[in-house]
């Protein structure tokens, strides 16, 4: 996934190092309120059922152009009949469409050259699921072939009940392998993490007991209900004439039908609390010890040029702070083999900082305190203009690289 997305990362980044720029040195200048402009090379349009499409130009590399469908439904809405059916109607999209029997699509996909994983990729999280492709565009049947998969994808998919019997296997392989150490530990957590609310039982990968024992109508309501034009969207970058992408959206997107009376699409908080939650996980599997403090807070928006410098500056915190643990680590007797900060989210409604360390089995205790004593000194004196200069070009060094 990342090798399909890094000429657009590259972009991206060449921007947030502009703007980096500009935003700290011209911040009196500035108006912090501005709004963020969306970049106007990118085409954003939406049919009248609901769909949204989004075009970008790109010329490198030359002659590829990269396809996603995003489906704004992920494991978070299964209904308690179907856990782990969300997962298995992703790959069901591989094993039978309208224009693509039983094997077909997968077949035709690998005559073109085009290889399971770098150039054909599909994923669910707990909100969404999407699904990718890389194309060759000096080929207008590969693009027009490549569309006519995102539509199949899309509300086409056949649910021929052989086929499902068969992927339910592939489904339950995949829970077996994923099922070491590290997943029953962190099955352990996310309960905890996500206490109150419904993450907090809707891992990605399911029940086995669901997968395998499931009738298909429960199977097919998953895709029926939540596979629809408002929850849909497409995204096209590469090498290509945008008018003429533009052109192929329209006719494969424009006409899917409206779902009548749609079931609403709901959005799941996780809570509050002023209590401190606690989770103890341990397992025989398990080749390391590892320590996590997690922070919750709200999801924050880059909207203005004021979030964008925020986020600026505590892409900086972070790097100072992550090359604080790092001398730690370089000890003779050092409190954690490493230790890490950071920032993100899980799940979409619920962000999260984070302080995290790998430690040896007898090092919990001090790898935890060494973390919390590490941040509690940043918290009261700060960083140093060294260390900040050090952050500064570490980044810059990292875009350009890029």
């Amino acid at each position: 996934m990342i090798s399909q997305k890094k000429h657009v990362y590259t972009l991206l980044l060449l921007l947030v190092f502009s703007l980096f720029a500009s935003l700290f040195a011209q911040t009196e200048t500035l108006d912090l309120t501005q709004k963020i402009s969306i970049d106007p090379k990118v085409t954003i349009g939406e049919f009248d059922n609901g769909l949204r499409y989004y075009l970008r130009v790109n010329k490198k590399p030359e002659k590829r152009a990269n396809f996603w469908l995003v489906v704004n439904a992920g494991a978070v809405l299964e209904d308690d009949d179907q856990q782990g059916l969300g997962h298995l109607a992703e790959h069901m999209a591989f094993n039978g469409t309208k224009h693509f029997e039983k094997q077909e699509l997968i077949d035709y996909l690998e005559s073109i050259g085009m290889r399971f994983g770098p150039e054909v990729n599909a994923y669910i999280s707990f909100d969404e699921t999407v699904y990718m492709l890389q194309v060759p565009t000096d080929s207008s049947h590969y693009v027009e072939k490549g569309f006519q998969i995102l539509e199949d994808w899309a509300h086409l998919v056949s649910y021929q009940e052989e086929e499902i019997d068969k992927e339910r296997g592939v489904v339950i392989e995949e829970w077996r392998l994923g099922q070491g150490a590290d997943m029953r530990m962190l099955d352990k957590q996310l309960p905890i993490l996500f206490k109150g609310s419904k993450y907090a039982n809707r891992l990605p990968i399911g029940k086995k007991e669901i997968v395998e024992n499931c009738d298909y109508e429960t199977l097919k309501r998953f895709y029926r209900e939540w596979y629809r034009p408002d929850l849909q969207a497409i995204i096209a970058v590469g090498d290509f004439d945008p008018e003429y992408i533009k052109g192929l959206i329209e006719k494969h997107f424009k006409n899917l039908p409206k779902i009548e009376n749609p079931r609403k699409r709901e959005v799941f908080l996780v809570p509050d609390h002023k209590e401190t939650l606690y989770a103890i996980a341990s397992d025989p599997e398990a080749d390391r010890t590892s320590i996590g403090v997690y922070f919750k807070k709200e999801v924050e928006k880059d909207e203005t040029l004021a979030d964008l410098r925020r986020s600026f500056m505590e892409q900086l915190y972070n790097t100072m702070l992550n090359n604080r643990l790092d001398e730690l680590r370089q000890q003779a007797d050092p409190p954690f083999m490493f230790g890490y900060s950071a920032k993100g989210r899980f799940v979409r409604t619920k962000g999260m900082y984070f302080l995290g360390a790998s430690v040896k089995e007898d090092g919990i205790e001090r790898g935890l305190d060494a973390l919390l004593t590490e941040s509690s000194r940043v918290k009261k004196y700060g960083f140093n203009e060294s260390e900040l200069t050090r952050a500064k070009n570490s980044i810059a060094q990292e875009i350009r690289a890029c």
